[in-house]
């Protein structure tokens, strides 16, 4: 079975408060959900990965045609360039959110998406939407801690 997801983060700020959008969708079924969520203090590519590791840690079975559809180049040329593999090589030293990075090559592995880039704020239906959800979460009172981020941001020597 295809399965479509469609991904978007978004941040005030960077870092600042920030959010994901996701929408889910398996067009033989005409089935369709959307899914996001804020927090308080994180990035705008925390949040772009964690879209994509959210929407398939929701898959059920590894057993489907997996499409991640993206308008981050950060996520999408880690693996379409095969940065990930230098990464996983060096241990992820030098790797900006190496817990997000981690979180993602186990379930890459674990279900083979196919990574697609669309270009943002073209007027593509799914990304708009995945975009408003995510500027709706981060502007929400209802935000979680990023803690990895913030644990990072509170032991910087900077």
């Amino acid at each position: 079975m295809r399965i479509e997801i469609y991904t978007d983060g978004a941040c005030s700020g960077n870092p600042g408060k920030g959010g994901y959008g996701i929408v889910m969708r398996v067009p033989e079924k005409n089935y369709q959900k959307t899914f996001s969520k804020g927090f308080r203090k994180t990035t705008n590519n925390r949040m772009e990965l964690l879209a994509v590791i959210t929407a398939l840690e929701k898959l059920k079975s590894p057993d489907n045609d997996i499409h991640v559809f993206t308008d981050s180049k950060y996520v999408s040329d880690a693996i379409n360039q095969n940065w990930i593999a230098g990464w996983i090589k060096r241990g992820w030293k030098n790797v900006k959110n190496p817990d997000l990075w981690k979180k993602f090559i186990e379930l890459y592995n674990t279900h083979k998406p196919k990574m697609h880039w669309i270009k943002g704020h073209a007027g593509h239906f799914e990304n708009e939407l995945c975009d408003k959800l995510a500027v709706a979460a981060a502007a929400s009172g209802n935000l979680e801690i990023d803690t990895y981020f913030e644990s990072l941001e509170n032991n910087s020597l900077f």
